[in-house]
């Protein structure tokens, strides 16, 4: 059994829990970590201390004293070691550098084209993420050659790493990703990228550790972190020009065998006419439902839009044909997330990506997740928007990576 593995009870204290715990302010010293974890003082001080040797967190003062000697605070170096993140999509990408709490500390969007192919389009981020590592105060010794990244001291996994060092870079994909290998494996709008090796790409132009994962997948981490920590079980929908969906289970990010889990885009749904699909099929969810199937949708009847922004403009202002389709892709939604529902029985559905807003979309969503589940499925099930922004991916990414880091503590 795997640490991804393992129940979520059993792993109760360790590293990753020790660092959130102290990142999110729910403990400031190793007593209230040993209060939380249920852990001997001696364990939490140790682990504590090997979080303290890898840069991961630091003292930072003396607590108030409740009669005995005074506690030594605990706190993440908000100031110190960055991690680099790539939220990549079909037309634009995020690019951040991040502390060690997951707090962004420099962002930009940048456009994109990702017909382009990959050698150009991740060169170009990469560059993108070195300055902003480079532009952050305490990035001291942040080096720029060719388009790489490297800080003084930096170290892969299992090394140590100075206060500034850039640990690594978090990179989401907008297509299926082979999270193991980092390979992009057969994507239906990315031409140019299948069976592209993008850990392999960015390991000879940057010397950090570089994690690669589906956009949607980071979207769902970065969303959990930062709004339902608490909660176990979890979907994330990302519903932009394409769709897809993220899983939390067990409180941990959920890929499945070969990281295809959540990978709602080509489920079928009942259509007729049943509209042909990037895939080869037809009536898949993303052919009826993405904001590229609205676009197709409006333009064959005769609405002159060009893209998803043109869509959303067309239902804000309460255009008949637009609204419709909108409700028509919510129930499509819908009629998925369902059986998704009803076979995982999560506590929150979420939806994330530029068409959450579109109110007429969620609504009709809601209202066929509640016509189609069990009553016990939805008796207390929270379905909502995802409330991070436009950071939560960068966010996924961030958290990705300082995973990593900590699981070789």
């Amino acid at each position: 059994m795997t640490i991804d593995d393992a129940p979520r009870e059993a792993l109760r204290g360790g590293p990753r829990d020790l660092l959130r715990w102290v990142a999110t302010g729910a403990a400031v010293s190793r007593a209230d970590l040993s209060r939380l974890s249920g852990l001997s003082p001696s364990t939490v001080s140790q682990r504590v201390e090997a979080l303290i040797s890898q840069g991961l967190l630091e003292e930072t003062g003396a607590g108030r004293s409740r009669g005995g000697r005074r506690p030594r605070q605990l706190g993440v170096p908000t100031g110190g070691a960055v991690v680099g993140a790539i939220d990549l999509g079909a037309h634009h990408a995020r690019v951040g550098a991040l502390d060690l709490s997951g707090r962004v500390v420099r962002a930009r969007t940048l456009p994109v084209r990702i017909e382009d192919g990959p050698e150009a389009v991740l060169g170009a981020l990469l560059t993108e993420v070195a300055t902003l590592v480079g532009n952050h105060p305490a990035a001291d010794g942040a080096a720029v050659a060719g388009g790489s990244a490297m800080a003084d001291g930096a170290a892969v996994a299992g090394g140590s790493a100075a206060a500034g060092a850039l640990r690594g870079i978090g990179i989401g994909i907008p297509g299926p990703v082979q999270h193991a290998t980092g390979r992009i494996v057969s994507p239906s709008r990315m031409p140019g990228w299948n069976g592209f090796d993008v850990a392999a790409f960015c390991a000879g132009r940057v010397d950090v550790p570089v994690i690669v994962d589906n956009d949607a997948n980071l979207m769902a981490l970065g969303a959990h972190r930062t709004a339902h920590p608490e909660l176990d079980h979890a979907v994330y929908i990302k519903a932009g020009t394409g769709i897809g969906s993220g899983v939390i289970s067990s409180g941990r990010l959920h890929r499945g065998a070969q990281g295809s889990a959540g990978d709602i885009s080509h489920c079928r749904v009942v259509a007729d006419p049943a509209p042909p699909c990037t895939c080869g099929n037809a009536g898949c969810l993303e052919a009826v439902a993405s904001g590229a199937a609205l676009v197709t949708a409006l333009r064959g009847q005769g609405v002159p839009v060009s893209d998803l922004t043109g869509v959303i403009r067309l239902i804000d202002d309460g255009d008949r044909q637009a609204t419709a389709l909108a409700r028509q892709a919510g129930r499509a939604v819908g009629e998925i997330l369902a059986v998704v529902v009803n076979f995982f029985n999560p506590q929150v559905v979420a939806i994330g990506g530029r068409l959450a807003d579109c109110e007429p979309l969620l609504a009709s969503m809601r209202a066929t997740l509640y016509e189609r589940c069990l009553p016990l499925a939805t008796q207390n099930l929270l379905i909502e928007r995802v409330a991070a922004g436009q950071d939560t991916g960068i966010t996924g990414a961030a958290h990705l990576v300082i995973d990593h880091v900590v699981a070789a503590v």
